[in-house]
This record gives C-alpha cells, sequence and structure tokens, in this order.
C-alpha cells in the first residue's frame, strides 16, 4: 500500500503541476478524521482556490475528473468524493490495501527503516551523578533516550548513546565523606552524622567492601581499596568506582547499553574548561564584575547574564557544559538530543548562550532538549516514596524486580516526557486487557500461536493470493499496518516514542477485532493462507515496534 501511495501521489503531483507550476511539489495525503470518510484525504483544491481565484468546491471537482481519467487511479482507487467546502476523500479499492501485507513480509524487520542518511546524531541521556543507585526518575530517562535513539536509528541517522558523569561536583565529596564515617562506625542519627550525607544502606555497603580492600570494576576503571579510613581521596575513588559499577548492573537490568562513557573530570583534566573560557573572552562576550567573571548570556536571549567563574576561583557549572557540548560539536554530531530532568530548564538559555557566544560554528537551538517529569510510584494503592537500600526514593532496580523490564519500559514510555506519571505497579504486573503492555505482547503471542497451529513456513505466505482480504475488519487493519512507517518517521521528529506505545495498542486492538470476526485456519485454503498472511504481517509489525521501545515481543505468555 507504500507503493499505492507513492503512486497516487505522483499522479496528484502531475495533476496539481498542471493547475498550477510548482504546487506539485506539496501534494500530499492526509488520514481522514472520520474512516467513513475514505481512505486519503487531501485538501489540495481549497490551499490553491484563492491564488487561482476559483470556486475551491469547483477546483475539487474539475481535480477529481482528472485524476479518475489517470490509469493509476483507476486501478487502485473505487471512488472519489468531494465533501465540504473542497475535501477531496479517496476511496481505495481492496487490492490497493491488500499491497500492504506484501510489502510488510518482504521487509521483516526493515519495514518502517529507512536507508542511512548520513547524518550523525549524539543522544546524551541517564548522566546520574555516581552519588547513588539509579532512581525511577532515571529510568524514566532511560527508556526516553534509548527509544529515541531507535527511532533515529530507522529514519537513516548514524546514533551515538552517550552517558556523561558528573564527577567533578560538591556531591562527590558528599559521598566521599557519607562513606568514610560509615567506614569509621558512624550512622545516620548520630550526632557526628552530617545532615547533608547520603543516608541509604548502600553506603554502608561500600563502606564495608572498602574496609575488606575489595577491588572493584567499572566500565573504563578498576579500584583496589587501601582500608585506610583517613585516606579520605582513596576512599572517594573507591566510592565513586563502587557506584559505577552498580549503575552498570542498573543498565544493564534495563537492558540499556551506551556507546561512550564521558567524565566531566575530563574536561577540566584536558583543558577543554580554559580553553571554552578562552574562547569566550576572545570573543569580547565576558566581563568582571565584583570579583567574578560574568558572561554576556542575555546577547542570546536569556534573562540575565550567568556568572561563569565565581570569586573564589571555581567555576558555575554550566561553564562544563559549554565546554562539553562544543566537544560534541568537534566530534561531528551535527545533531544532539539531551534527555533531562524539567529541574533542567533553566540550563537551556544559558548552555545556547555560550555555545554561540563561543563563535565555532554551532548553529543556533544546539542542542535540542527534551525534559521529562519524575515519576510517582504507586504499590498496594499506596504511594512508594522510599527504597530501604537508596535510603530516599524507588530505585529503578526496585521496579524492574517488583514487575518487569518490559513492563517499566512500556510504562515509562506511554506518556508524553514533560506530563506526570504515576506507576501502578499492580497494574503493570496483571495479566489481562487493563495493562498496556500484556495485551500488546498478548497479541503478538496470539498470532504466534495460529501460526504455530498452522504449522506451515512463513516467508511462503509473501506471495499468496490475498483477493480474500476484503472484509471491513481486514481492511482496517491493513490501513493500520501501512500508517507504521509514517508514524514512526512523526515520532522521531518529535520526540515522541509515546507514539510507539499509542500505535501498538491501537494495532493489538485492531488485531483482536479482526481474530473474533474472522477465524483465520479455516478450510478453504486460499482464504487461509490470505489471512494467515494478514496476521503474520500484523506479527512483524508489532514486533518492530515494540523493538523501538526496547520490549520484547514473545511467541508465548
Amino acid at each position: 500500500m507504500l507503493s499505492v501511495k507513492h503512486e497516487l501521489l505522483g499522479g496528484l503531483a502531475a495533476e496539481l503541476e498542471l493547475l498550477s507550476p510548482g504546487a506539485g511539489s506539496r501534494a500530499a495525503f492526509e488520514s481522514p478524521k472520520v474512516a467513513a470518510h475514505g481512505d486519503f484525504a487531501c485538501t489540495a483544491a481549497m490551499q490553491l482556490a484563492k491564488p487561482l481565484k476559483l470556486n475551491p468546491r469547483q477546483l475539487a471537482d474539475t481535480l477529481r475528473a482528472a485524476l479518475l481519467a489517470q490509469p493509476v487511479y483507476q486501478r487502485w482507487v473505487s471512488d472519489i468524493d468531494i465533501a465540504g467546502p473542497g475535501f477531496i476523500n479517496i476511496r481505495l479499492k481492496p487490492e490497493a490495501k491488500q499491497q500492504i501485507v506484501r510489502e510488510v513480509l518482504q521487509a521483516g524487520e526493515g519495514f518502517g527503516v529507512v536507508p542511512p542518511n548520513g547524518q550523525r546524531l549524539m543522544v546524551e541521556f541517564v548522566s546520574a551523578n555516581p552519588t547513588g543507585p539509579l532512581h525511577v526518575g532515571h529510568g524514566r530517562q532511560a527508556a526516553l533516550g534509548d527509544a529515541i535513539c531507535s527511532l533515529y536509528q530507522t529514519q537513516g541517522w548514524d546514533v551515538h548513546r552517550e552517558f556523561y558523569y558528573n564527577d567533578a561536583g560538591v556531591q562527590i565529596g558528599t559521598l566521599a565523606t557519607s562513606t568514610q564515617l560509615r567506614a569509621k562506625g558512624f550512622k545516620p542519627g548520630d550526632p557526628e552524622w552530617p545532615e547533608a550525607a547520603y543516608n541509604g544502606d548502600y553506603i554502608q555497603d561500600i563502606a564495608n567492601d572498602y574496609l575488606a580492600k575489595k577491588t572493584v570494576h567499572a566500565d573504563d576503571r578498576d579500584f583496589t581499596a587501601s582500608g585506610d579510613v583517613d585516606a579520605l581521596d582513596d576512599i572517594r575513588l573507591f566510592a565513586v568506582a563502587y557506584l559505577r559499577h552498580e549503575q552498570d548492573l542498573d543498565l544493564q537490568a534495563f537492558a540499556v547499553k551506551f556507546d561512550h562513557y564521558y567524565l566531566e573530570s575530563s574536561l577540566y583534566t584536558s583543558g577543554k574548561v580554559d580553553a571554552t573560557v578562552q574562547k569566550l573572552r576572545e570573543a569580547g562576550k565576558t566581563y568582571e564584575h565584583d570579583g567574578a567573571l560574568w558572561l554576556k548570556s542575555t546577547d542570546y536571549g536569556d534573562d540575565k547574564d550567568r556568572v561563569m567563574r565565581k570569586g573564589d576561583g571555581s567555576y558555575t557549572y554550566f561553564v562544563p557544559d559549554v565546554a562539553y557540548h562544543i566537544s560534541k560539536w568537534e566530534r561531528g554530531f551535527t545533531k544532539v538530543i539531551n534527555i533531562q530532568g524539567t529541574d533542567h530548564h533553566g540550563t537551556i538559555a544559558r548552555v545556547r548562550a555560550g555555545l554561540q557566544a563561543a563563535n565555532v560554528g554551532i548553529p543556533q537551538g544546539y542542542p535540542d532538549y527534551v525534559l521529562h517529569t519524575m515519576v510517582r510510584v504507586v504499590r498496594g494503592g499506596e504511594e512508594v516514596k522510599i527504597s530501604k537500600r537508596a535510603g530516599s526514593y524507588v530505585t529503578l532496580r526496585d521496579l524492574i524486580e517488583w514487575t518487569s523490564k518490559d513492563a517499566v519500559r512500556f510504562f515509562l514510555l506511554s506518556r508524553k516526557p514533560d506530563t506526570e506519571y504515576t506507576f501502578d505497579v499492580d497494574l503493570a504486573v496483571q495479566k489481562n486487557n487493563d495493562n498496556p503492555v500484556y495485551y500488546v505482547q498478548y497479541a503478538h503471542a496470539r498470532i504466534c500461536s495460529v501460526l504455530a497451529a498452522w504449522g506451515g513456513d512463513v516467508a511462503s505466505l509473501k506471495d499468496v493470493d490475498l483477493s480474500a482480504l476484503d472484509s471491513p475488519a481486514a481492511q482496517a487493519l491493513m490501513l493500520l499496518l501501512a500508517k507504521y512507517p509514517a508514524m514512526l518517521a512523526d515520532a522521531a521528529r518529535d520526540f515522541a516514542p509515546h507514539d510507539v506505545t499509542f500505535y501498538l495498542r491501537e494495532l493489538a486492538a485492531s488485531y483482536h477485532s479482526y481474530y473474533d470476526a474472522e477465524r483465520i485456519l479455516v478450510d478453504d485454503e486460499a482464504v487461509k493462507k490470505a489471512r494467515l498472511a494478514l496476521v503474520a504481517a500484523t506479527a512483524q509489525v508489532l514486533h518492530n515496534g515494540l523493538k523501538v521501545l526496547g520490549v520484547s515481543a514473545p511467541q508465548k505468555m
């Protein structure tokens, strides 16, 4: 059907070009808001009526007659209706819709995937401080980032996943002193315990392993503890390596893999921060005031100028961010997407201002941001606010252990990133239609069960006669299959993996309706093969869509 749509668009473009030179390039179809109105809708007559000084309804009638005279429209279109002030509604013949089944089966896992476009994309996500286990907010970010990467890969981008470790801030010092106090035998509630210290049981675990002189293995380092409770720097290095290893385990449980881990500390040791400040000075975009160095960020739309270097000589946190993004640009990433919590909203203007002020060729609006809200967790009808292990929040691994990796991913992707979300643990483990991930996975497993009962070779269905697929339920399912590639493209453009979850739920519902309407394994061999081809194509698209989300497509449930 995609090839049919392409042919019909070509015919429409030719007629529009005859009516108004240049109009052919704007040929487009829309999906009618009401399915009964047709399969494709076109608003070209209303768009061209004013510049051509014609009545839009009459222009639509003229265009309708011209299209119906074309061989391609005669082959694939049953009728064209004119509605309202000039809407053109196109109804396809059943054989036109049936082509999508063949296209899906021939493309397989490549259905919806476009060829490489030669462009490089970096998506930076999770980027948690190595000061504790990953919480459910990090989980939402991990699911978003990984799915957005997969969406862009379907659109031909060369995608790079990066985790930025903030290992140079005040919080790392707090981690070290918290671990040292635990190693010395102190605990939360003792007079010696600072209010700002980390209270989770994991701090005691780190202290115990440090005292035992254990070796920890993180993504890029090994570190063996000395066991000396007075060696604060040793404790800091051990604690950071320990928690980086723990976060690696969190990500493994969530099946998220990164191409690169980038250390904030490396921006200082490599001289990139100093070089960035020098670029800003040379560009005349800084000034001294009250002992501090300021960036003229108001020159680039910020609501006020920002301090870059404080009076004590230390840099504010957005300065290494600017240096980091210059590094991204220098590494050849023409498009960059940062997935962050909504609490980072204030950094957007100052980072972009710093990048423009540095005058290194970075375009305005670089990088893109996707901001997400935090997640409430409800279990047994009550909100769960803390984890014994973490001390102050629910960890990602808690959520996975209570439910499953698939449920956590699907649920966390089922709403727009900037909307509040409540994760219902009890719903996530239910095996019924109220659980959206179960509903979608069950549709896939149900089809696999039908195919297994048939026992034939699915590959043999690619060339079967599809003429029996003419019922309303079959045609509705085929139309939905045809929407998958455009849905992927739109979801990537809009940073909207939730659109994939909506689509998959709709596709699963359409399949369940079809299954209830028509028996598949009938005695008539031609009808059976046609229906098997349709459900096999549906299973393939369900599989492809779930893969984009990082969710499995089980064959049995």
